[in-house]
């Protein structure tokens, strides 16, 4: 199984957020009690609402900590408090930032599985993120076969079963973050190309104006960054 990347820094106090720069976040949902309290104090009615409509309470909590330090990180580039940001939601329901803070230019995506949560931030460029906790899945290649492409389904039935799992979820990731960039649904897929391997880091085929970035952030995860355009400088954040 992949390590996982040796990146995440502390991020500096006076954080600056260049335009040739990606900056991931990584975000621990599983937060104390206390903390929890005090992060729900930064999210909105509706918010709590949402939150409020888990069943579960693991899942409630993880999603007051994903959207209060979602807030907090959103408010460090704005320079406003977790309280003042403001989102507006697209057609699929992805969170943008709201027309208030359009001349910033800022765009995120937030992407979260099991206790882990990842945050990508980007200026004036449309960016997604996918995070998967590697599992073992019973129809992994009734799904590959349905969701990939062809040369992908071949590729992942060429693995050993060890290697299938976390090919899967690398082939899953790259295609999500792409998608989640763009605004389109899993619908489209199979309609995405991704050329990986056990060893070589995944690139997206035909799409020439797009960067794909593969990150370990813990022991049995994988995740990708999808963002328009090269050249890009990639800061990942502990939180």
């Amino acid at each position: 199984m992949t390590a996982p990347n040796d990146i995440w820094l502390i991020a500096p106090t006076d954080l600056t957020l260049r335009l040739d720069e990606i900056h991931v976040w990584r975000i621990d949902l599983d937060q104390p009690e206390v903390q929890l309290q005090n992060l729900a104090t930064t999210l909105s009615s509706e918010e709590m609402a949402r939150a409020q409509r888990f069943y579960f309470q693991e899942h409630r909590q993880r999603f007051i900590a994903g959207r209060g330090i979602l807030r907090t990180i959103l408010g460090r580039y704005l320079g406003i408090q977790p309280r003042q940001v403001q989102f507006n939601y697209q057609q699929r329901g992805k969170p943008v930032l709201a027309d208030t803070f359009a001349d910033s230019g800022l765009a995120f995506n937030l992407s979260h599985s099991q206790g882990l949560g990842l945050c990508a931030v980007n200026c004036t460029r449309e960016i997604g993120v996918d995070l998967e906790y590697i599992r073992p899945m019973s129809d992994l290649e009734a799904l590959a076969k349905r969701f990939f492409l062809p040369r992908e389904y071949e590729m992942l039935r060429s693995l050993s079963a060890n290697q299938q799992q976390e090919a899967f979820f690398r082939y899953w990731t790259c295609k999500e973050a792409y998608l989640k960039a763009t605004g389109d649904g899993l619908s489209q897929l199979e309609q995405i190309e991704v050329s990986l391997t056990p060893t070589e880091p995944a690139k997206l085929q035909i799409l020439e104006d797009w960067s794909l970035f593969e990150l370990v952030p813990a022991n049995n995860y994988v995740a990708a960054v999808a963002v328009e355009n090269f050249g890009w400088n990639l800061k990942c954040w502990q939180y």
